[in-house]
């Protein structure tokens, strides 16, 4: 009595529902396999990176006039480094240059520029794709120029600083892990020595500066050692030096939020999949045990066991399983170089691909134990029915089923009211379909929701990440009366509001900090404070969410903020999120730090004329004054693509796979009850129905089901969705979420979803029309 044999006539029985649960696992194993492995992959990819390219864990510059030799011989005795290498470089604070090379928007961005022909043990020149010099005017450019730039090989390359432009030939790509993108405010290059050597004669002694390189036996040391470096050099800081810079790989890492909030969103898909998957089969196995309940009455009869037919049941859907989990690990090697060419793009890293086979084997095996178990406990019926029951249908004593909606008594049309009777007799089946629908619904709802609030109506993902939207950047050139500069430019024509905005990193009790100070956070577009106010007075601050757990401190306690050899309390006002920074200052707060300082940068807000048209006119009255002006508009419109393109890629996964689910779980039901009604249906023709009426029929029985399933899981989508991001980036320090829900949005999707749920409820039953009255009296 071979189990296996039952089991394989059992799928060639049901072929169409064994095909349908077939790509049901497929894509919840595609989607399960992507999403681990991107998020396994990235815990510990510029870890990785940093090893392949022999990268530094941390980097620090400085100008050479600020330069101690003591601070070598620091990084030399710190625990935990295993290498250190200083090396002279040339240092600019800001320079602009285009980063798209499809747009006509410059960037502004502090440069280092390298002596491609030096030797480094840290950070070795390693080219990903190189063309002969055959002149002087050759650079060489991080890799992020071509992944997210559109920079190629023998492409010309300008930097603009202090009014002068430098033009190059990019001749080859170079991967860096903590200075290849803009994101950490610093970017390298490489020039050939005999252009170095002559762009550093023309800059003069300004612009000589120190790369400090640390590579670490464990790189989570990075961030501790930047701590500790500024605390036993406070001088040492980005106020006193405007070439000061320092990066480890804890900051390179904030770069794959973005893929890690995909993966997750995919994982989280997956698992919908895998539960719409196992309630289907719990709904197949019951109802073919109910079908098949005859032949079961034989089988026990011929002398098979409850375990062997229940074991013949679970291993049809196990093999059908195995065989769609196995499929769509395979398919899923192809689609995480899809998002190879994303994370490349984020990171300015190329991914290695692939999928490591540990976790294939574990989205195989989750998939297989569920879908084993599930198997397994819905054929509990098998174990009860006794031979003689079964052999009678099932009737052990009476079966009388009640008359829902008897037509002589209920009222409406009689299209209408069959189609109600055939919905109230399969209640099992409804909750199944409502159940999937709800999910699917929901899915989509909050797929949809997040794409519309990152690529059309971004205020709300501007004020999550904490990232201010002014028209026109200002960076004003060193020992320029700033104050000044911003009282004339807020009478410009056009002008709406002027603040200043700028960055430092202080240390807040013994933790190294990034901060940013204004003059009037009352007058910027977001407001990233999510409890208490932003600072007004000299002695107040705000911290992020995050730094308010790790420091224990809450808003009205006292903590102590130092810069340089300055220590002072400073009372916290507020708790705020953003990704770039950590804390918020006055500018009299930063000026109590340090006496004197200004704001260098200014944001500017337009009302009645464009940004080209105000960055040609401040330019023109202030041309001495300005170090950089940056259409920041643009700016982010460009920074935001690659962001957009990553959440279309995954609204439109979601979106396919919902229609591919309801397509599926539509043609297996309805095929399933054809033949459960066949002469049921075979007798109403005979009657004179037509195949459209009873098509209709059929249609009209699902309509209400997933009305409501539809609803329940738009009204889910509206409510939960703000709730389940804030879960999703809780680790990334975003402790509230205010998505816009876009009502006639959602209202669409849903009308949408049932349209198309009519439409192949209509297209699935044409199979009807095969069923003839001749048909039935043959058989």
């Amino acid at each position: 009595m071979n189990v296996l044999n039952l089991s394989w006539a059992n799928i060639k029985k049901r072929k169409g529902a064994a095909f349908s649960l077939f790509i049901l696992i497929l894509t919840a194993s595609l989607l399960l396999n992507i999403g681990i492995t991107i998020v396994s992959s990235m815990g510990r990819f510029y870890e990785k990176k940093a090893d392949e390219l022999h990268d530094a864990h941390a980097v620090i510059t400085m100008s050479a006039s600020h330069f101690k030799p003591s601070t070598e011989d620091y990084i030399k005795s710190y625990e935990g480094v295993k290498e250190q290498e200083t090396e002279r470089i040339i240092l600019i604070p800001k320079a602009a240059f285009r980063y798209d090379k499809d747009t006509d928007n410059d960037f502004s961005l502090r440069i280092a520029l390298l002596n491609a022909d030096n030797n480094r043990n840290i950070a070795p020149l390693k080219l990903v794709e190189s063309i002969p010099a055959n002149d002087e005017t050759g650079i060489l450019a991080p890799y992020s120029l071509k992944a997210s730039g559109g920079y190629q090989l023998g492409d010309s390359f300008s930097l603009t600083y202090q009014n002068v432009t430098y033009s190059y030939k990019i001749t080859g790509f170079f991967e860096s892990t903590l200075m290849g993108k803009p994101n950490l405010a610093l970017m390298k290059f490489y020039l050939p020595d005999t252009t170095y050597r002559e762009l550093q004669h023309k800059l003069g002694a300004d612009a000589e500066g120190i790369l400090q390189s640390a590579v670490f036996k464990d790189s989570s040391q990075s961030t501790s050692f930047l701590r500790d470096y500024s605390a036993e050099f406070p001088e040492l800081n980005d106020s006193n030096d405007i070439n000061f810079w320092s990066g480890d790989i804890g900051q390179a890492k904030s770069s794959t939020l973005t893929i890690n909030i995909v993966a997750m969103i995919l994982i989280v898909f997956a698992a919908i999949i895998v539960v719409v998957s196992l309630i289907v089969i719990k709904f197949r196995i019951a109802d073919s045990i109910e079908e098949g309940i005859v032949n079961i009455g034989v089988l026990k009869a011929l002398g098979y066991t409850s375990r062997q037919i229940s074991s013949s049941f679970a291993l049809q859907f196990t093999l059908t399983g195995l065989a769609g989990s196995v499929a769509g690990v395979a398919l899923s090697y192809a689609a995480v170089q899809a998002f190879g060419g994303i994370i490349a793009t984020l990171t300015g890293l190329r991914w290695p691909g692939g999928t490591p086979l540990g976790n294939s084997l574990l989205s195989i095996a989750i998939l297989m134990v569920l879908v084993w178990a599930v198997a397994m406990g819905s054929t509990w019926r098998v174990r009860r029915l006794q031979p003689v029951a079964a052999l009678r249908g099932g009737i052990v004593t009476h079966n009388f089923k009640r008359n829902h909606l008897p037509l002589h008594k209920a009222k409406g049309g009689l299209q209408f009211l069959l189609a109600c009777k055939t919905m109230l007799a399969n209640s099992r089946q409804n909750l199944l379909i409502g159940c999937i629908i709800t999910a699917i619904t929901f899915a989509s709802v909050f797929s949809a929701v997040f794409y519309y609030n990152i690529a059309e109506d971004k205020t709300a993902f501007f004020q999550m990440t904490g990232a201010e939207t002014p028209n026109v950047g200002i960076q004003v050139q060193q020992g320029q009366d700033s104050e000044r500069l911003l009282k004339e430019i807020k009478g410009m024509n056009g002008v709406e509001k002027a603040v200043f905005q700028d960055y430092l990193t202080v240390t807040i009790n013994g933790r190294q900090v990034s901060s940013d100070f204004s003059d009037d956070y009352a007058q910027m577009d977001n407001n990233t404070v999510v409890k208490g106010r932003h600072p007004k007075y000299d002695n107040e601050i705000v911290i992020t969410s995050t730094l308010s757990r790790l420091l224990g401190k809450s808003i009205g306690d006292t903590i102590n903020v130092d810069l340089g050899k300055v220590s002072e309390p400073f009372l916290i006002t507020g708790l705020s999120q953003s990704l770039s920074t950590d804390a918020s200052l006055a500018l009299e707060g930063v000026q109590r730090l340090m006496p004197g300082q200004q704001a260098m940068s200014i944001n500017v807000y337009l009302d009645g004329t464009t940004s080209p048209e105000f960055i040609e006119a401040v330019k023109s009255q202030y041309p001495d004054m300005l170090q950089s002006v940056t259409n920041a508009e643009k700016s982010i419109a460009d920074s935001m693509k690659v962001y957009i393109s990553a959440i279309f890629t995954l609204m439109v996964v979601i979106l396919a796979i919902t229609v591919l689910t309801v397509s599926l779980i539509l043609y297996l039901v309805i095929q399933t009850g054809i033949l459960k009604r066949k002469r049921e249906l075979g007798i109403m023709r005979a009657l004179g129905y037509t195949t459209f009426q009873l098509r209709s029929q059929i249609a009209m029985s699902f309509l209400p089901v997933v009305t409501v399933g539809v609803l329940i899981g738009a009204c889910l989508g509206g409510l939960y969705t703000n709730s389940m991001l804030e879960m999703l980036l809780s680790s990334a320090g975003i402790a509230q979420v205010n998505f816009t829900i876009q009502a006639p949005m959602i209202i669409g999707l849903g009308i949408g979803l049932i349209l198309f749920s009519y439409l192949i409820s209509m297209l699935v039953s044409h199979r009807i029309k095969r069923i003839t009255a001749y048909e039935l009296i043959t058989e």
